[in-house]
């Protein structure tokens, strides 16, 4: 007869399993998303574009004002429309990590979790979760800003930045040790 200890530790391990896949579909997801609205906002300003070059000349500067009702709000960011035609602001790109890349190669973002890490790492602290370091950054500890955070790591897990031996639990990846050199 299995003992109940063994019978709670398959349970938490199948549960554990099916949180890391969801993680990745959400990871996935959340991409797919990225690009959706970044199409989605590029069709609105070529619209309003060519509204303003097709409309007469006394009523120019109408065209790009229904655009700017229709665009897409940027993805957690909180905003409800563009407030003007722009570029498509260009997803955020996180290089593969090589000897000697600079973190000032990175969006401010990656560089703070690079940077929240090594301060633990110097430290002699364990790695970190994505719920730490939201609390660290001083972010409200909810799961759509813990699922932005993890999936901002999992990207740098990716590109060699960051490793994670553990499970949702994140280190410095080998060789990155400063925010100037990146060894």
């Amino acid at each position: 007869m299995p003992s109940v200890v063994g019978l709670l530790e398959e349970r938490e391990l199948a549960a554990r399993r099916r949180v890391d896949e969801l993680r990745e579909e959400v990871d996935r997801i959340q991409a797919e998303l990225v690009l959706a609205e970044r199409d989605w906002n590029e069709w609105a300003i070529a619209r309003s574009r060519v509204g303003e070059v097709l409309a007469p000349k006394d009523e120019t500067g109408h065209g790009h004002d229904q655009a700017d009702r229709t665009a897409p709000a940027a993805y957690g960011q909180g905003q409800t429309a563009l407030s003007t035609p722009g570029p498509a602001k260009p997803k955020s790109q996180v290089p593969v990590w090589c000897e000697g890349l600079a973190w000032s190669v990175l969006p401010v973002d990656y560089q703070r979790i690079l940077q929240l890490l090594a301060d633990r790492a110097r430290l002699g602290q364990d790695p970190a979760t994505c719920q730490e370091m939201a609390a660290a950054f001083g972010m409200e500890v909810v799961l759509a800003r813990v699922e932005a955070l993890r999936s901002k790591a999992k990207r740098l897990v990716a590109r060699g930045w960051l490793a994670e031996q553990q499970p949702g639990r994140f280190t410095l990846g080998p060789g990155v040790a400063s925010p100037g050199g990146g060894s």
